[in-house]
């Protein structure tokens, strides 16, 4: 599999068949440039997949291959399914799979650590788009925080193979309060905040004694 993802042929015939494609789109004659790329891209998500299941000490292969899966699903819905706005939800679908990446890459060896950060920060910038898009728009500053601080939580409670990472509280905390004080100036959403710190603030408890365990 490597070989094929490493070949300049294989990559170079992809980038000239989906350009001519694209052509023919553009003056109608074919109208399969959206299947075609779907499917490229759902094809380069499995092999680079495949390379990490074939050897686990290839888990860099689940960044490119979760990430292609994304821009396949995204290209895919908009193309043939009525109704889904990738404007919307594009940018949603794409964000939460290279948050998803980021997270097996920690989940399949816990030396990678670092890898909590960009997972937790895609994770909330697509919950930010979702907000965006919606009609809780002014709300999506204080999440977008408090996202940042519960990604810097998961970083002091989850295992790595250098201990507890206690300093990431110190940001946890700061990034949190911000994030509240962001809400609570957002007066639409007052009565969300102190729910959302409890179930923010147990769900770290939990994790952290689950953990310790």
């Amino acid at each position: 599999m490597l070989k094929i993802i490493s070949s300049r042929v294989f990559w170079g015939l992809v980038l000239v068949i989906g350009g001519a494609l694209l052509l023919l789109d553009t003056f109608g004659v074919f109208k399969g440039s959206d299947l075609f790329w779907t499917i490229i891209s759902a094809i380069a998500g499995v092999l680079f997949l495949s390379v990490y299941f074939t050897n686990h000490a290839h888990w860099w292969a689940l960044i490119p291959g979760i990430i292609f899966l994304a821009i396949a699903a995204t290209i895919g819905l908009n193309a043939f399914l009525p109704g889904f706005s990738a404007a919307n939800l594009g940018g949603t679908i794409v964000l939460g799979g290279i948050g998803l990446s980021f997270l097996l890459v920690y989940l399949a060896e816990h030396r990678n650590w670092w890898a909590i950060i960009p997972a937790g920060v895609m994770a909330t910038l697509a919950v930010v788009a979702v907000l965006d898009a919606g009609s809780a728009k002014a709300a999506s500053g204080g999440i977008f925080f408090l996202g940042l601080g519960v990604t810097f939580g998961l970083v002091a409670v989850l295992p790595t193979s250098v201990g507890q990472m206690r300093w990431a509280w110190i940001p946890a905390a700061i990034l949190g309060i911000f994030g509240l004080l962001i809400l609570l100036a957002a007066e639409a959403y007052i009565n969300y905040v102190w729910p959302s710190a409890l179930i923010l603030a147990g769900l770290l408890l939990v994790i952290r004694s689950v953990v310790r365990k």
